[in-house]
């Protein structure tokens, strides 16, 4: 709905009646169970093209096959080489739900993401004033959708706490140098409230990576780049939450 009227992508969001669960999956912890945001995403500023011929619909299914508890997918087209067609076609082809990741700076894209399907929307701190950030919670929760709000360091995580938040994705990259910490994740949970749910993003590359989370609190991942590049994604997909090759 690239362009449309703001009455009409509002309206079209009203409409929605379809919404799946976006945070339910990630509270599944029993038996230390892992859960796996698993992304679509064919090109990063970081690191380039990733697979620049991705088929949305088939990873999706792919994804789902694998166990993953929600799929991500990127809808920005100039570093990210996505758009709404992607997210339209990875919700339509499986039955889990499905997060917009995109950098979201306005009303309008906080419904448009509900008009093209989103269950979920990505809202980054550091992109975001407080006020921003409280009113684009407000209105996805309004609308039914979930959101997973993006922080870095201490100081957006108290932005995050202000606002209400309660999905919490832990960047482990540096956004100004691109620097990854894997075990920054693992520190920065340690001080989420007792209603927050901590999600690992950045950097995750292998199992070995997701027992550090594990040993740390955390059971929650949110895996693109390294999914992406494997030769079998539904089986490395498998690896990643059992440790099965």
């Amino acid at each position: 709905m690239k362009g449309a009227p703001f009455d009409e992508v509002k309206k079209a969001a009203a409409s929605r009646t379809d919404y799946r669960d976006f945070t339910g999956p990630l509270m599944r912890h029993e038996n230390d169970r892992v859960n796996i945001i698993a992304e679509i995403k064919r090109a990063s500023p970081s690191k380039g093209l990733i697979r620049a011929d991705a088929d949305a619909a088939w990873f999706a299914r792919a994804y789902e096959n694998g166990g993953a508890a929600a799929i991500s997918v990127l809808t920005e087209p100039d570093f990210f080489k996505g758009g709404a067609g992607d997210l339209k076609a990875a919700r339509s082809a499986q039955g889990l739900a499905v997060l917009r990741k995109d950098f979201i700076v306005s009303e309008y894209q906080v419904y448009e993401s509900a008009a093209i399907g989103a269950d979920a929307v990505l809202l980054i701190v550091r992109i975001l004033d407080p006020a921003s950030l409280g009113r684009y919670l407000a209105i996805a929760r309004d609308l039914g959708m979930d959101a997973l709000v993006e922080i870095y360091d201490g100081d957006e995580l108290e932005a995050a706490a202000a606002a209400g938040a309660r999905l919490i994705g832990i960047n482990n990259r540096n956004l100004d140098s691109f620097d990854t910490d894997v075990s920054r994740a693992a520190t920065i949970q340690k001080r989420l409230g007792k209603d927050m749910v901590a999600v690992a993003a950045s950097g995750i590359s292998g199992r070995e990576d997701i027992e550090a989370g594990l040993n740390a609190g955390i059971r929650n991942f949110l895996v693109g780049e390294s999914i992406m590049r494997a030769v079998n994604p539904e089986a490395f997909l498998r690896t990643l939450i059992s440790g099965e090759s």
